[in-house]
């Protein structure tokens, strides 16, 4: 059964620091793209970052970029996104997510598998 527990989360200050993790177990987890979603109350879920299957190539939305870092150790079968400087804008729930494909997506019906979030909460 496969299995992503995201953790991190909490209540943070803008301008602080953040590094939310992502477990994996279940599946190859070498074969499998992992990207980070997040979703703000009555908004949908929208792409953050992805990492490819060696941690090779990262892609970020635009409003992270220079903010937010997504690394993986396929050792650990962990993927982290730090996030420094975050803003309130970036309240959300996070989720992790994997795709066996070859190339980082980053709409939500092209991942296989979903955790079941962490929230984060900026504060101004």
């Amino acid at each position: 059964q496969v299995q992503l527990v995201e953790s991190g989360g909490g209540l943070v200050q803008a301008g602080d620091s953040l590094r939310l993790s992502c477990a994996a177990a279940g599946l190859t987890f070498g074969n499998y793209i992992i990207g980070w979603f997040r979703q703000a109350s009555g908004k949908e879920r929208k792409f953050v970052a992805g990492v490819t299957r060696k941690g090779a190539n990262t892609y970020y939305t635009e409003s992270v970029k220079g903010r937010f870092t997504i690394s993986r150790d396929n050792a650990k079968k962990m993927v982290y996104l730090q996030m420094n400087g975050p803003k309130p804008e970036d309240t959300a729930i996070y989720y992790c997510a994997a795709d066996q494909r070859f190339f980082i997506r980053t709409t939500v019906p092209e991942y296989d598998y979903w955790g079941q979030g962490t929230q984060v909460t900026v504060s101004s």
